[in-house]
């Protein structure tokens, strides 16, 4: 007897990694607007085999009186006896009349969860969760096409299929799974040595996906260098590695008095210049190998700064949102309690970093001063309350601007009257569009994790510090458009569509995907400047380059944080007495050393200056040729 489909109440003991495995058969591909797709053919009812296939095993049960009449017809169906079926199966299948639609912008615009993709042919519609096209997992999908009721009623209909349950079930279920199995997206090298290289991190950690994307940025960014001097093959190799890898458990109690667990995570990569700076993350995604791809983009921005230092990354998989002060102070003094060792001024200080600001960063040195018994290991962050003036939050979100700036001068332009597209509505977002404002610039929208928000007549001052009171508030941008009507809200979306002169990435790594890419190249994007650390897929990057996209890269452009954390913890400067103008000044001359050390870099290994790889390699030059004469000067250690 064939197996009932089974709905989210489903025992434990099925199969899951069948429908895991079928849903990853499908590759998301760039929604081509006006291109025709077939709505009916498919696995559905005009597929046979669909109905009587087992998807997923498990033991028959009875339809209960609240479930659908459909889900009681297939009940009923798959406990038809065998001969019965057996009849079914000899009888002709109806082939209902194929229909196809074109797929219209305004659909794209309703169907958040529908994707285009070519099946044995043919462009259909399948399921951003369990991949899945045809008439029996998405009945009727558009309904009429004048009737935005009738679209909505679909895709209802569409969320509440048992199909797409359970796989969206399974999904939550095996997450981690999912993430195992996801391909790694290996680059062609042009040379063997540098290939070596990446095979080699690949068999060590095959399931640290962002470290391996970032360890191929940087060896294919080094691959003149490589060829040049087989010895640096070597260091790459020592570099890596991290020099000392934490991983512990963070138990904390919340207001309710139940306990809790989450895993801490520091990584000290490299300290063959000096003592490690690097940034602190609490988010649910964060693990080993966010950490470890952090650490190293770290080291090299680091490297790359006018301060010599090492370069380190840590935090946990802990989600701050929601949480009360109490509950946030409780897990920060107990993430210290375990890390604090490892911690000091000529050993490693942490700083912000995503979901850790003032408050975070507050808490932990309160509970390192307590422990350690010395106000010696000031953090680069809390001081802005005990030190005077000080531009440290600041810092990033200017230096982007300022090179930027950099960038358009050698170009013969200026920021004033280009559209800017700012991803993002944190510290690093908000002080971007400020300074762009400053330059005469059109900063035209943010985003947060839900969607994105675009105002066409440009953001001001006033509507900056709408937007802080709508974060500190913790609402939605949405709000924002209640108040400004010129403004709109996208659900789901990102804000590379809008038409832009230069794009600021400032959310997280890998936002920008390969249909973000082209949706950027023809929105007129000329120039990205990277806010958040490898904000682009490989993929991405690739449709960048070869449609002459000048990248800047984040461990350049974004070197304000580190400059200004040293400028604070250099006691030979009296902070007190140092103007915003001063600070401004000391940020802008350090960031054009920046920018000169990895124009030079790329010009002394044959990149010119007009090459829109030039910055992201001559960055990369720079920085690991400066670790790599420590190391060697080192030795061995």
């Amino acid at each position: 007897m064939l197996l009932p489909f089974g709905g989210a109440g489903m025992n434990s003991t099925m199969d899951d990694i069948n429908l895991i495995q079928q849903a990853q058969r499908h590759r998301l591909v760039v929604r081509q607007l006006g291109e025709e797709i077939d709505l009916e053919i498919g696995p559905g009812d005009d597929d046979p085999s669909f109905g009587n296939s087992t998807l997923i095993g498990g033991p028959p049960r009875e339809p209960s009186s609240e479930e659908p009449d459909d889900t009681k017809q297939m009940v009923m169906v798959s406990q038809i006896p065998s001969d019965d079926q057996d009849m079914s199966r000899t009888q002709p299948a109806k082939r209902k009349k194929k229909v196809v639609k074109r797929w219209r912008e305004e659909w794209a615009d309703t169907y958040k969860w529908a994707y285009v993709d070519v099946k044995e042919g043919t462009p259909r519609i399948f399921c951003s969760v369990c991949r899945e096209y045809g008439r029996k997992h998405r009945r009727n999908p558009y309904g009429n096409e004048g009737s935005r009721n009738m679209q909505m009623s679909a895709l209802e209909e569409h969320n509440n299929s048992l199909l797409h349950k359970e796989a969206l079930r399974l999904q939550m279920a095996s997450k981690d799974k999912i993430a195992a199995d996801k391909p790694v997206y290996v680059k062609a090298l042009m040379s063997k040595t540098a290939g070596s290289i990446v095979e080699a991190a690949l068999k060590r950690d095959p399931h640290e996906l962002e470290f391996i994307q970032s360890v191929q940025e940087a060896v294919h960014a080094l691959e003149r260098v490589i060829a040049k001097n087989a010895h640096y093959v070597n260091i790459m190799e020592r570099l890596l590695e991290p020099e000392r890898t934490i991983i512990f458990r963070v138990p904390w109690t919340d207001d309710r008095g139940e306990t809790h667990v989450n895993r801490g995570y520091r990584v000290q990569f490299n300290q063959a210049l000096g003592p490690c700076r690097g940034g602190i993350r609490f988010h649910p995604s964060m693990n080993l190998g966010i950490c470890k791809f952090l650490g190293f983009e770290q080291t090299l921005k680091n490297a790359l700064s006018p301060y010599k230092l090492g370069g380190a990354a840590g935090g946990s998989d802990f989600d701050p949102k929601g949480k009360s002060d109490n509950e946030i102070m409780s897990f920060c003094q107990s993430f210290m309690s375990e890390v604090y060792r490892y911690l000091g001024p000529d050993k490693d200080l942490p700083s912000e970093e995503m979901g850790v600001g003032t408050r975070e960063m507050g808490f932990l040195f309160g509970q390192y001063r307590r422990i350690a018994g010395h106000f010696q290991g000031s953090f680069t962050g809390p001081r802005i309350f005990w030190s005077g003036s000080s531009l440290r939050t600041e810092a990033t979100g200017y230096g982007l601007v300022f090179f930027a700036q950099l960038v358009l001068a050698d170009m013969n332009k200026e920021l004033k009257g280009l559209r800017c597209a700012v991803s993002g509505s944190g510290k690093i977002a908000m002080h971007v569009l400020e300074k762009l404002i400053a330059y005469g610039a059109v900063p035209i929208t943010v985003s947060d994790s839900k969607g994105y928000l675009v105002d066409e007549d440009g953001f001001d001052y006033m509507k900056i510090s709408f937007l802080r009171d709508i974060k500190a508030q913790q609402r939605s941008l949405r709000d924002y458009s209640k108040t400004y009507a010129r403004s709109k809200y996208y659900d789901e979306a990102k804000p590379w569509n809008e038409r832009c002169d230069i794009a600021f990435p400032c959310a997280s790594q890998n936002e920008i995907e390969q249909s973000d890419a082209f949706s950027l190249v023809n929105s007129g994007c000329r120039i990205l400047v990277e806010g958040s650390n490898m904000p682009c897929t490989p993929e991405a990057v690739d449709v960048l380059r070869k449609a002459n996209v000048l990248i800047a890269p984040a461990m350049a452009a974004g070197a304000g944080g580190v400059v200004a954390g040293e400028l604070e913890l250099n006691h030979e400067c009296n902070l007190l007495q140092w103007s915003p103008e001063d600070f401004e000044s000391k940020l802008q001359e350090a960031m054009k050393q920046i920018y000169q050390r990895a124009l030079k870099a790329a010009t002394d290994f044959g990149y010119q200056k007009d090459n829109p790889e030039a910055l992201v390699h001559g960055a990369v030059i720079s920085a690991f040729l400066m670790i790599a004469q420590a190391m060697t000067d080192q030795g061995c250690v």
